[in-house]
């Protein structure tokens, strides 16, 4: 088991959901560095709420932003400035599922992006993407960033309904290995994601 990076191919694919189903079946901690959108649950709270672990590997957000914007206009809106560069993975808790937001090109302030931050932990990522159309193309336009800088790419889980040759496409084009597919679920429990996830991905992949 290691410490992974979860980003999405854009905004609301379901990194939190598979981040809940994830922190669930590896009993290890989640940290979300930025939270951006402050109303209803957060990030860090779904992850608590659907993953049942422990409150003590819930760790504390680094930044908790008011709106519902990319990190740089929240954090701007707030009269606040994200010091990126003292922002480091808490790998000395235990293993680790580190929840970014959005996409890899996301900007945390005005001179820093999301890939920039990945880039420096080196730490192992996973891609989340919709099964939907388009996800062909935001698939390997994020592949292909992220192999621009060297970073490790552990895989790609797709979410939604099962697109067999979009998924293909992927893992074809993108020369990278398909851990699993999330289906959406009608009744989302601890207990209806647990299932899900150990029914669609191998615990042995992570």
């Amino acid at each position: 088991m290691a410490s992974y990076v979860i980003v999405g191919t854009d905004t609301n694919v379901g990194k939190t959901v598979f981040s809940a189903a994830l922190v669930n079946a590896l009993g290890c901690a989640y940290w979300k560095p930025v939270q951006s959108g402050l109303e209803g649950e957060t990030d860090s709270q779904v992850v608590a709420r659907l993953s049942g672990v422990s409150s003590n590997l819930i760790l504390p957000e680094a930044y908790r932003l008011q709106n519902p914007v990319s990190p740089h206009l929240a954090a701007r809106a707030d009269g606040i400035e994200i010091d990126a560069n003292n922002i480091s993975p808490p790998l000395s808790v235990k293993n680790t599922i580190i929840e970014l937001a959005g996409g890899v090109m996301v900007p945390w302030t005005d001179q820093i992006l999301s890939i920039d931050i990945i880039a420096r932990w080196r730490l192992p990522v996973i891609v989340v993407a919709r099964t939907a159309l388009g996800t062909i193309n935001h698939s390997l336009l994020t592949l292909d960033a992220l192999k621009s800088r060297k970073i490790p790419i552990h895989g790609v889980a797709f979410i939604g309904a099962e697109a067999i040759g979009a998924q293909h496409s992927v893992a074809e084009f993108g020369k990278i290995r398909i851990l699993g597919r999330l289906p959406l679920l009608d009744l989302l429990t601890r207990e209806s994601l647990q299932a899900a996830f150990l029914t669609h991905f191998d615990q042995k992949d992570f």
